[in-house]
């Protein structure tokens, strides 16, 4: 990922502010990953539709995208980009990333995008907190190191 895509970052960038904006104005709850997932454990019957179906339309959307995002735009490249990990590696940032949002009372996805539109000051710290990490990491991985 080395080119900027403007098109059809400010797309995607639309569509996740109006799926986050229907979720709220349709559902009352915030778009927020972790949270949806978290909801379902211990599993409550009396919501757990949505979160399937919302978790179940990420992959989902994600296999479009790849799909149909060639066709449409020029500027994405075609085929599935490669992580370049070991499988063991991957499920194991994925669980540290889940230890993550729980200590951090959320996602970067529900604290950006959500949090920051209601004004949330816990999310202002968080998001200022995931900017600040991610600056130092790539000092350190790209100086230092």
């Amino acid at each position: 990922m080395t080119a900027f895509t403007p098109l059809s970052a400010t797309i995607g960038g639309v569509l996740i502010g109006l799926s986050a904006g229907l979720l709220w104005l349709l559902n009352g709850r915030t778009a927020g990953i972790s949270g949806i997932f978290g909801g379902l454990l211990p599993h409550r019957s009396r919501d757990a539709v949505w979160r399937l179906v919302f978790l179940a339309a990420l992959p989902v959307g994600a296999i479009v995208g790849t799909w149909l995002g060639p066709k449409i735009f020029s500027e994405i490249a075609g085929g599935t980009p490669a992580l370049g990990l070991a499988p063991i590696v991957a499920v194991g940032a994925g669980l540290l990333v889940g230890v993550g949002t729980r200590l951090g009372g959320g996602c970067t996805s529900g604290h950006g995008i959500c949090g920051l539109a209601r004004f949330s000051a816990r999310s202002l710290v968080a998001v200022v907190t995931f900017m600040l990490v991610a600056m130092a990491t790539v000092f350190v991985v790209r100086h230092v190191l």
